[in-house]
């Protein structure tokens, strides 16, 4: 059967689609994903959704900048146009004409170079089809290139003279084409391809120049490049040759220039080009800017990044641990209060920005969440306990995989929204869609550079910029989202002094989702991590000095027994009463206390430090509060006596209801407090009179999994997809375009064939594309026959085009009574 019109040429983009193989199709698929929601019938309804303008305007933002150029240099030409012609379009003329800046020869030739790859893809993406004689941009595409009376397109070209001159007088038109030098013709129409064939001839359009006085060409100048609209008194007033007295009235009267408005002219598209001589642009960018290496040594590089990445997971620690007993409240729009991020800065010394990056990239890593509860706040999730358990490099991966796919963008955190609400961290409006394109997009221009080379960041902007060109409010929004990806890479340890680390490289390849890259990028930072310490120094000043990284079971403990006072390459904890009462209060006894900070030092347990905490332990406990509305109980009268005497404890509403009880009026953990401010240390005891232990990880939200991010548009389908999109389309446009017979003698009845047969039938027509005959008995007992195109046949299902339904549908083999293969079309 034959698609395309006169010696096999397409007629249409869906005949252009029909001829190309199954590849073909697949990579226009995986280019323009949003093609497959939902999966075409046929491949006419693939061509008519490929030139959809939600869809095209999406393809086009997707093209790097030359391609783009050759789009819209197509968009200039009539449908149909030759490979030559569009070449001509990007190099220009080189006939030495008067007028119109020269391309440079190394651009020329780097542009016929690199055109046949920008034809190539824009027909991949089926936004150009046709022979390379008669190539044809997809309508909607040429309807938004194409500089028109209303938009001047990027090319800085205005509307030709058929459009510029459509609500023009037929005695104006003549009198036009009279001060141009032209005979006059017998219609608008002849008359207006009279003036363009004027401008389309060089030599023609030079002797009409010449003519023209010096401040008329200054005019033109000014408007060839674009934009091509000029302001003037009265741009529609008839004015002829001989009475034109400015130079602006030099150009109108011979249709150089044409009213675009009562105040506006226009400088016509055909005359723009042959100013230009030929070009459609100034500057057609064939190759992406250069990237200038600034070299680095690769050591100092890896070895910076580690030692950051170090850094990081133990930020990442310190915000669990600071909100381990509960986070800020969740504000009414979400996310957290100034004052809470700038108590959580002061506690963790940073800058308010530092630990709005560090609380988003925890969020974005799914360690800590909201807790759901009536008055909803913040706190670490059950992972965050997973992830504290693993070693070090792998704690990096994880945040650094998080951070690459995050739509969040902390650095909007302090400003506002077009409303003028001001952003806040975890808020949820930080989501930017182009934040991770931006971030792999960097890191991949690092990765492409010798190892262990840096790069500009003007360099590297110019670069995304060639890559995807962008409107101009998402261009700004990439220009900042490129300062803080640099410096929150550096932050994070995937660079070092702006180079790519060599532990970061394999986090950009494509099965880093599968978990091998993030396993590859582990192995690497492991040799380069300090190995972690099993011991302490304990000093007679009541210190302890780590001078490392701490496996993860003794900073866990000491972190409850010790306050940090003081971090870097060595942590300084310090001991003091409140620190020891919080050990006790978490389960531990002075003994066992005393057994583990013997175990765990190099050094011999000070003796200030083995008083402290026998005398905390001997005070522990001794008074014990619970719930009544609170009370406290002793067995030390004289304890209590002196208590109620306490002005300190006059705001308790004490009063005594036995000699070892005290009833107050106020809550226990109040209670708790008030008496450990006064310097005691009592101890919180259950209704049945046990004591209450206090574990610091006692707060954890229920599970929950980490943000998704903002999709920029649909997701790529894998492989497996789209073979079997490809096939299900296939079987669809058969149906659709073959013509069909009944067989010769259809069976009485459902087809009848064994199991055996039917399944090896089925798995066959996969293979073959063939469509065949099946009764089907559904799960009401219904008997039916069916006109179906198998696509797949898996776990005892076929997955196949239904002629019937005109839909892709899923069928259970133990219902299909058997098979019968279709009679051959009529010839």
């Amino acid at each position: 059967m034959t698609t395309g019109g006169q010696g096999g040429a397409p007629r249409t983009l869906a005949e252009d689609l029909r001829a190309r193989d199954d590849d073909a199709l697949a990579v226009l698929l995986r280019a323009r994903p949003d093609l497959l929601a939902p999966v075409p019938t046929d491949l006419t309804q693939l061509a008519t959704r490929a030139a959809t303008r939600t869809s095209v305007l999406r393809a086009l933002d997707h093209l790097d900048a030359f391609t783009q150029q050759t789009a819209e240099a197509l968009a200039l030409t009539v449908d149909g146009c030759p490979y030559e012609t569009l070449r001509g379009l990007m190099t220009g003329r080189t006939d030495g004409t008067r007028f119109g800046e020269p391309l440079d020869p190394e651009v020329a030739a780097a542009v016929v170079d690199a055109l046949p790859r920008a034809v190539a893809e824009l027909r991949e993406r089926g936004l150009v089809w046709g022979e390379e004689d008669r190539l044809r941009l997809v309508r909607t595409a040429r309807d938004v290139l194409a500089p028109s009376a209303s938009m001047p397109s990027a090319t800085g070209l205005g509307p030709s003279v058929a459009e510029a001159t459509s609500g023009m007088s037929p005695a104006r038109l003549q009198e036009v084409l009279a001060d141009a030098g032209l005979a006059a013709t017998h219609d608008p129409s002849s008359a207006i391809t009279a003036l363009a064939g004027l401008f389309a001839d060089p030599e023609r359009f030079e002797e009409l120049l010449a003519q023209a006085p010096e401040a008329a060409r200054a005019v033109l100048d000014r408007l060839v490049w674009g934009p091509p609209y000029g302001e003037v008194r009265d741009a529609t007033a008839a004015v002829r040759a001989a009475g034109a007295t400015t130079p602006v009235q030099w150009l109108l009267a011979r249709g150089l220039l044409l009213p675009a408005g009562p105040h506006n002219v226009v400088l016509p598209r055909e005359a723009a080009l042959a100013l230009r001589a030929g070009r459609a642009h100034r500057t057609p960018q064939p190759l992406p800017p250069p990237l200038e290496p600034v070299p680095r040594t690769e050591r100092t590089v890896n070895a910076t990044a580690a030692g950051q990445a170090l850094t990081a997971v133990r930020t990442v620690t310190d915000v669990l641990k600071e909100w381990q007993s509960g986070g800020p409240a969740v504000l009414r729009a979400g996310g957290i209060s100034v004052r809470d991020l700038r108590r959580t800065a002061s506690a963790l010394d940073l800058t308010e920005p530092q630990a709005a990056f560090w609380l988003e990239v925890a969020y974005a890593a799914g360690l800590i969440a909201t807790d759901g509860e009536l008055d909803e706040a913040y706190a670490p999730t059950p992972a965050a306990d997973e992830w504290l358990l693993l070693p070090a490099e792998q704690q990096w991966t994880v945040l650094a995989t998080a951070w690459l796919s995050a739509t969040r963008t902390p650095g909007l955190v302090g400003t506002r929204d077009p409303k003028g609400r001001a952003l806040a961290a975890l808020g949820p409006d930080l989501d930017r869609s182009l934040a991770p394109q931006v971030r792999r997009g960097a890191l991949r221009l690092l990765a492409a550079l010798p190892a262990g080379s840096a790069a500009g960041r003007e360099d590297l902007l110019a670069r995304l910029r060639w890559d995807r060109p962008l409107r101009a409010g998402a261009d700004a929004l990439r220009d900042d989202l490129l300062g803080w990806t640099l410096e929150d890479a550096e932050t994070l340890g995937v660079t070092g002094r702006g180079a790519l680390a060599a532990q970061a490289r394999p986090l950009l390849d494509p099965d880093q989702k599968s978990g091998t890259g993030a396993d590859r990028a582990a192995a690497l930072l492991a040799p380069l991590l300090p190995e972690p310490l099993d011991h302490v120094l304990l000093q007679a000043d009541l210190t302890a000095v780590a001078p490392g990284p701490l496996i993860a079971p003794l900073a866990e403990t000491l972190g409850v027994l010790a306050d940090i006072e003081s971090k870097g390459g060595a942590t300084v904890y310090r001991f003091t009463p409140d620190s020891v009462r919080r050990a006790l209060d978490a389960g531990r006894t002075a003994a066992e206390l005393q057994a583990f900070l013997t175990e765990h030092s190099r050094t011999p347990v000070p003796q200030p430090l083995s008083y402290l905490i026998d005398d905390v332990a001997r005070r522990h406990g001794t008074l014990r509060v619970g719930a009544a509305a609170a009370y406290l109980r002793c067995d030390d009268d004289a304890l209590l006596a002196e208590l109620l005497a306490d002005r300190r404890a006059s705001g308790l509403g004490l009063r005594r209801l036995a000699p070892t009880v005290l009833a107050a009026q106020t809550d226990p953990s109040t209670l708790l407090d008030r008496l450990r401010a006064m310097g005691l240390a009592p101890a919180a005891e259950s209704a049945d009179g046990d004591v209450l232990i206090t574990r610091p990880d006692a707060r954890r939200t229920p599970p929950r999994a980490a943000p998704v991010p903002v999709p920029d548009g649909p997701p790529v389908p894998d492989t497996a997809l789209l073979g079997l999109a490809v096939k299900a389309i296939r079987a669809g446009d058969r149906a659709a375009t073959a013509v069909h017979r009944a067989p010769a003698d259809p069976p009485p009845g459902l087809p009848r064939t064994p199991a055996a047969d039917t399944l090896a039938t089925m798995q066959s027509a996969v293979l073959t594309g063939e469509s065949l005959w099946i009764g089907y008995v559904n799960a009401e007992g219904n008997a039916t026959q069916r006109v179906i195109a198998p696509v797949r046949v898996e776990g005892g299902y076929v997955t196949a085009y239904d002629h019937t339904a005109d839909e892709v549908r899923t069928f259970a083999i133990h219902r299909i009574t058997g098979v019968s293969e279709l009679a051959e079309d009529p010839a």
